[in-house]
């Protein structure tokens, strides 16, 4: 029964995904008497947690009700009052937990003073599920850097593009709808110069239903090689647009940049390439807690190589170019031997149509 419950309280959490950073997406579900009696979700930072809505959306309270939430509650005050104190007043005698924080400040700090008042606290329901939600956070409160998914499109053959760099369209309907929903529910997506040249795309989020949320737009960029007419600089977003250059861009460019609304961060080179790793840890610093990379193949190569991916979505459609001078998912060195490879794991897949997606998570 309780796994019952704690699934309902992560389908409210999932309500939330994409919206609450830099904090966690939070689901909670009041049960009474077997029954659901309320639930609720952490909508945005600053706004109130799961456990404080489902609270408020309960009415009448009544001693013996047991609260479900995919996190353990909040025992401190920020932006809004501690989520234990509320559920103290409430009556709740049991409150069942998916997984603690992973926060070291504050980890089971909620949970401990439940227990101190008296309210019975069962921790660890589902809690692959509740890690797997906030995959993001946990990544970020552990080491300050971005979980960083790397999303690619590709033929049965394995390009990405023709020859010329024509790439329009691999994948059908179906499968560029997913990706705008990943966009939906990332802080940053990321591209290298060569796609901006390749393609000019616009980063935007568009989806059939409702109206999406422009994620930052990341342009890697080295020697401030973008057209100052791109979409990224000139087409009206929510969002903002982000360019990275080499520690040794020209003045006058970061300066025209800036005159234009557009932010600028400025990198170390190595090899004549921005040092991603340095990157990541600005991003981190930049309270950007995921980023969604769409390449290009210089890019999502150097992602790969430096071992700074976490996730990836792969789609395979069903076309072919036959030949041997397309443009590859990756380039630049790759291991000798095929057991230094890197193994994807967890793997699950999806079909789009005619179109397959393989999700999996690199074995570093």
């Amino acid at each position: 029964m309780d796994a019952e419950f704690m699934r309902l309280a992560l389908r409210e959490a999932r309500k939330g995904s994409g919206r609450t950073s830099p904090n966690p997406a939070v689901g909670a579900v009041i049960v009474r008497n077997g029954t659901v009696a309320a639930k609720g979700y952490h909508r945005q930072a600053g706004l109130p947690h799961a456990e404080a809505e489902a609270l408020n959306r309960l009415g009448n309270r009544s001693p013996g009700d047991t609260l479900y939430v995919t996190l353990e509650p909040c025992n401190h005050t920020g932006k809004t009052p501690p989520c234990t104190e509320a559920i103290l007043k409430s009556g709740i005698r049991r409150v069942v937990v998916g997984m603690k924080d992973p926060n070291p400040q504050v980890t089971g700090g909620g949970c401990e003073f439940l227990e101190a008042h008296g309210i019975e606290v069962t921790v660890g329901v589902l809690a692959a599920e509740c890690r797997r939600l906030n995959e993001d956070f946990l990544k970020f409160i552990a080491d300050g850097q971005p979980f960083v998914i790397a999303k690619s499109a590709m033929t049965l053959d394995g390009w990405i593009a023709t020859s010329t760099g024509h790439s329009k369209w691999i994948t059908n309907e179906d499968s560029r709808a997913f990706v705008h929903r990943l966009r939906d529910r990332v802080d940053a997506v990321m591209v290298g110069i060569g796609t901006i040249l390749a393609d000019d795309p616009s980063l935007t989020t568009r989806l059939k239903r409702g109206k999406g949320r422009d994620p930052l737009r990341i342009v890697v960029d080295t020697h401030c090689r973008i057209p100052r007419n791109a979409k990224v600089l000139r087409q009206h977003s929510s969002a903002d647009t982000l360019i990275v250059t080499g520690e040794g861009a020209e003045a006058a460019d970061l300066r025209s940049f800036r005159e234009t609304g557009v932010s600028t961060v400025t990198c170390p080179v190595r090899e004549g390439k921005i040092d991603l790793e340095a990157l990541m840890k600005q991003l981190g610093k930049m309270s950007v807690m995921s980023v969604l990379v769409e390449g290009g193949a210089a890019l999502t190569g150097s992602m790969i190589r430096g071992r700074l991916i976490d996730k990836f979505y792969l789609f395979k459609a069903p076309r072919l170019l036959g030949g041997d001078d397309g443009i590859p998912m990756a380039v630049g060195p790759g291991p000798k031997k095929m057991e230094d490879s890197m193994v994807l794991k967890e793997i699950r897949v999806r079909r789009f149509g005619d179109d397959t997606l393989i999700r999996g998570y690199p074995s570093y």
